[in-house]
C-alpha cells in the first residue's frame, strides 16, 4: 500500500491536526478575533493608540504570565530570534561569553558571537544531539548563554544561574520554543527571550525578551561606550521604543494581536502553571506511547532531559518520512523532523495550544499508518 492509498478514519484523527514546532498551531478563536478588528487594526499606524494598545496588552500579558519580577521589563523588536542573537552580540556581550551548545539553535548564537570582530573568542561547552551541555563558572566571562528547550532535538534543561560566576555576569536563556511550555523562575536568569510563533500560538516576525535590571543596565553601558551598533540591532533603541509600546520599525501587526490574544487566553486558564501542566500531559501521551511501542523510541534517552515543549521520536524498521507524508495526506501536518538532524524520526510540538487529546489521537494514527505501511 502506498502513502497516498492510506486513508485514516476520521473517528480516530485529532480534532486539529497541526503539530508544527514553529510556526505552531494558531487557535481559530485568535484568528476570528483578528478578523473582527481587521478594519480598525490591520493596516493602521503603529505609532497610534490602535496598535500601541495591543503592544501594551501583549507586554502586560507576558508580565502576568511569567510573574515578572520587580525591575524586569518586557522588551520587543523586529526580526525574530535570529535578529536577537545579533542584537545580544552587539548589545549585551561586553567581551567574553560562554555557551552551552547542544543543538542547532544554540549553535546559531555561538556563531553570532564568534563572527563578531569586537568580541573575544567564547568558551563553548558542547554535547551531541539528544544530550545536554551545561555552563560552568569561568573567570572573565561576562555573559553566559544556554537554551531552555533545544527545538531541533527536544532536549530541555532547567534555568539556573551559574554558581561562582563573576559578579555582574549575565545569564541569557534562549526560550524560543521553551517559553510558555516549561516552568521557569525568571529570577534565575537575566534575559529570557522567546518567539511568538511557538508556545504563544502566534505568527513570526518579532522577538520578545524579559530582561532584568542588570541586563537593561548592561545594554545602556555598552551603548554609551561608543561601540558601533547597527540601528536595527540596537538594543537600547528596542528598550526605549518598548517603553513607548511600539517598535522602531513597523511590527507584524497580526503577530502582535495574536500573541496578545493567546496570552489573555492562557492567563485566563491559569497562566504558566496551567500551560506547563497541559504541555506535560501531552508529553506523557507521546513519550508513554513511544516507550510502549515496538518500533518507536524517544530520541532523548534520559527522561530528565525530555522536553515537554517539543518531542522527538526515533523509528526503527519503518520509514518515518513515509509516516509523515501519510499523515500530511490525511491533514495531520508538520510532524517532520528537524532537517539538519538527519534522523529517522518525527518531531511533535507539545505547546499549550495543542490539546493533549489530539496528541493521544496522533499516536493512534501513527500506529494505524505503520500497520498498513508494513
Amino acid at each position: 500500500m502506498t502513502v497516498t492509498d492510506i486513508r485514516i478514519p476520521d473517528e480516530i484523527k485529532p480534532v486539529d491536526g497541526r503539530f508544527g514546532s514553529g510556526p505552531s498551531k494558531v487557535r481559530p478563536e485568535g484568528v476570528e478575533a483578528l478578523s473582527a478588528v481587521s478594519r480598525t487594526f490591520m493596516g493602521t499606524s503603529h505609532r497610534q493608540k490602535t496598535v500601541k494598545n495591543q503592544v501594551a496588552r501583549m507586554r502586560r500579558g507576558l508580565a502576568e504570565f511569567f510573574s515578572l519580577p520587580d525591575g524586569y521589563e518586557v522588551i520587543l523588536s523586529n526580526g525574530g530570534t535570529s535578529a536577537f542573537w545579533d542584537t545580544a552580540a552587539f548589545g549585551l556581550v561586553r567581551d567574553r561569553a560562554q555557551f552551552a551548545e547542544f543543538g542547532e539553535f544554540g549553535a546559531k548564537f555561538v556563531k553570532a558571537v564568534v563572527d563578531a570582530p569586537f568580541l573575544s573568542s567564547p568558551t563553548v561547552h558542547q554535547a551531541p544531539g539528544g544530550q545536554a551541555a551545561f555552563l560552568t563558572a569561568e573567570a572573565g566571562v561576562d555573559v553566559y548563554a544556554s537554551v531552555h528547550n533545544e527545538t531541533s532535538t527536544g532536549v530541555a534543561v532547567p534555568v539556573r544561574r551559574v554558581a561562582g560566576a563573576d559578579e555582574g555576569a549575565l545569564l541569557l536563556t534562549d526560550a524560543t520554543s521553551g517559553g510558555g511550555s516549561l516552568d521557569v523562575d525568571l529570577r534565575e536568569t537575566d534575559v529570557y527571550y522567546l518567539a511568538p510563533q511557538k508556545a504563544l500560538g502566534s505568527d513570526g516576525g518579532i522577538w520578545l525578551a524579559l530582561m532584568s535590571p542588570a541586563a537593561l543596565d548592561r545594554a545602556f553601558s555598552i551603548k554609551s561606550s561608543g561601540r558601533y551598533i547597527p540601528q536595527f540591532l540596537d538594543l537600547v533603541t528596542a528598550i526605549e521604543q518598548s517603553r513607548l509600546e511600539q517598535t522602531y520599525n513597523t511590527p507584524a501587526l497580526a503577530t502582535v494581536f495574536l500573541a496578545a490574544e493567546q496570552l489573555d487566553w492562557m492567563n485566563a486558564q491559569g497562566g504558566l502553571s496551567w500551560a506547563v501542566k497541559r504541555s506535560a500531559e501531552s508529553a506523557a501521551a507521546i513519550y508513554g506511547w513511544a516507550d510502549r511501542s515496538s518500533f518507536a523510541t524517544p530520541f532523548v534517552t534520559d527522561p530528565a532531559l525530555r522536553s515537554a515543549a517539543v518531542a522527538t521520536i526515533d523509528f526503527e524498521g519503518v520509514d518515518a518520512a513515509a509516516i509523515a507524508a501519510t499523515l500530511r495526506a490525511n491533514d495531520i501536518v508538520d510532524t517532520e523532523p528537524y532537517r539538519k538532524l538527519g534522523r529517522n524520526q518525527l518531531r511533535i510540538a507539545l505547546y499549550p495550544t495543542v490539546d493533549p487529546a489530539d496528541v493521544a489521537a496522533l499516536t493512534t494514527c501513527i500506529d494505524y499508518v505503520v500497520e498498513r505501511l508494513a
